[in-house]
C-alpha cells in the first residue's frame, strides 16, 4: 500500500488555497495592480502564478523588489488571507515578551504542514468474506 496516497492531492489543495490568498490580496489594490504585480513577477523574475507555492523565497524577495518595505504589508495581508482560509488558530507557548519571528516562507510552511494534517486521510484495506474492500478513515 502507498504510505503517500493524499499526499499529492493535498499538496494540489493548499497550492490552491494559497494562490487564492495571494489573489485576494493583490485585488485589495484593485484589478489593474494585480495585474501588472503577475505581469512583473512572470517578465522580470520569471515566476509565474503557478510557480509561486515553489517558489516562496522568490516570491518574496521579488515582492520586496517591486514595493521596498511594503512588501512585508502585503506579505502580512496574504498570511492573513491564508489563515482565514485553513481556520488555523496557533496559540503560542512562549514568554509574551517573546515574539516569534517567522519569514513569510516559515509563515506558508507551518500553515501548509497544518493544513495538510488536517486534510489527511488514510486507507486502510479490509477483508470481509473474502472480498476486499478499502475505507477512507480521517487520522
Amino acid at each position: 500500500m502507498n504510505k503517500n496516497i493524499g499526499n499529492d492531492t493535498n499538496q494540489k489543495k493548499f497550492e490552491g488555497v494559497l494562490l487564492e490568498s495571494i489573489d485576494e490580496a493583490f485585488s485589495t489594490l484593485g484589478d489593474n495592480v494585480k495585474k501588472v504585480i503577475y505581469f512583473h513577477l512572470t517578465d522580470k523574475f520569471m515566476i509565474t502564478k503557478m510557480d509561486i507555492p515553489n517558489k516562496i523565497d522568490d516570491f518574496s524577495d521579488a515582492l520586496e523588489k517591486i514595493f521596498g518595505l511594503g512588501a512585508r504589508k502585503l506579505e502580512i495581508l496574504i498570511i492573513a488571507k491564508l489563515h482565514d482560509k485553513i481556520n488555523c488558530d496557533y496559540e503560542w507557548k512562549g514568554p509574551n515578551w517573546l515574539v516569534p519571528d517567522l519569514t513569510f516562507r516559515q509563515y506558508v510552511e507551518l500553515s501548509k504542514s497544518h493544513y495538510e494534517d488536517r486534510e489527511k486521510t488514510v486507507q486502510i484495506e479490509v477483508i470481509i468474506d473474502g472480498e476486499e474492500q478499502q475505507q477512507e478513515q480521517r487520522s
